[in-house]
């Protein structure tokens, strides 16, 4: 009976290792070149900035954040990082406290 059981696992893992797809992947990249355009010499400046799509975070706010409201990931909400890791946090408390640390010293050292 062993050896049955070892044979069927070792034959799908062996199945999948070889699997390949049997219809070419074509993969491209579009570019989009943005061009400036001047209209007759006249230099217009924006009255408003652009704004950007990643929200620059403050790191006291960051690490008040985390002192105070660990549990329910308020850190990791201002920081705009992503929602079902958020979620996780909270369920797992984050990650048993192991987690919670990591992102404190990721955000004293600037990488979060």
């Amino acid at each position: 009976m062993k050896t049955k059981i070892y044979f069927l696992v070792l034959t799908f893992f062996l199945g999948f290792s070889f699997a390949q797809a049997s219809f070419p992947v074509k993969r491209s990249v579009k570019v989009d070149e943005s061009k400036e355009i001047m209209l007759d010499g006249v230099e217009s400046e924006m009255s408003t900035p652009v704004a950007s799509s990643t929200m620059a975070y403050d790191k006291t706010v960051a690490i008040l954040l985390w002192v105070f409201l660990w549990p329910f990931a308020a850190h990791r909400w201002y920081a705009g990082k992503p929602i079902g890791y958020n979620i996780l946090f909270i369920l797992t408390l984050g990650g048993f406290f192991v987690w919670a640390v990591i992102d404190l010293v990721n955000i004293i050292k600037g990488d979060f």
